[in-house]
């Protein structure tokens, strides 16, 4: 079992997560904007309270997106400059995927997750329970409610919503909305998902040297894409 740090500031909320040996120990609050004042001490806290030195762990993840431009960048550069110091690789885990995974639902589940991406648009991506994992089944996007479909893959059934972009429901289709099961927008990605998803990734050998890992804005690559279409 891999031992992890893990950071997310991509939303209001700001978290960090300490699994050691499969304990978690972990931290989280929602005070907007004030992600910089509170992570660190965040992360502090939990290496003293588990008595351990950063370089002893095996990878620090963050949230890598998408999310809070602003945000984003807070969790990567604090991931990145621990992991420098400490000698440690990096593990860039998906907001959209820790909410999914987080979700307790039954196998065989869709979830569609969503971000207020604000300008009236949203992040999100869906996916399927797989036993301990969660499949995606679209790559995840940036677009318009009216734009966020179920996949083919759900076509026969219902799906969890979760996430703040939910607020936008009465902006997309009711052939989509008529088929939420529950729906949850106060659900935040979190860094207790996010170690849990990094031990994999550490084992299919996924984890990175700090100054390789990005962040994923999704808004920034469709405004590239159209640049180049042009």
């Amino acid at each position: 079992m891999s031992n992890i740090l893990a950071l997310d500031t991509s939303t209001d909320a700001c978290s960090a997560a300490l699994l050691l040996n499969g304990r978690m120990l972990q931290r989280f609050t929602i005070e907007p904007r004030r992600h910089t004042h509170l992570l660190l001490p965040m992360v502090e806290a939990l290496l003293a309270e588990a008595d351990i030195a950063l370089n002893t762990l095996d990878a620090i993840a963050f949230g890598r997106g998408p999310g809070s431009f602003a945000g984003i960048r807070i969790a990567t550069g604090a991931a990145q400059g621990l992991a420098l110091a400490a000698d440690v690789p990096v593990v860039p885990v998906s907001t959209l995927e820790a909410m999914a995974f987080a979700a307790d639902v039954a196998e065989g589940s869709c979830l569609l997750t969503a971000l207020d991406a604000r300008m009236d648009e949203v992040y999100w991506s869906a996916w399927r329970r797989e036993g301990d994992r969660v499949e995606a089944l679209l790559e995840e996007q940036v677009s318009a409610p009216a734009a966020v479909v179920l996949p083919d893959a759900c076509s026969a059934e219902g799906f969890t919503a979760l996430g703040s972009g939910w607020r936008y429901r009465e902006h997309m289709s009711d052939q989509l909305t008529g088929r939420i099961l529950t729906c949850m927008t106060d659900v935040y990605p979190q860094a207790e998902a996010m170690a849990r998803l990094a031990v994999t990734a550490v084992e299919r050998g996924e984890a990175m040297a700090p100054d390789d890992a990005q962040p994923v804005y999704l808004r920034d690559q469709v405004a590239w894409k159209k640049k180049d279409q042009q």
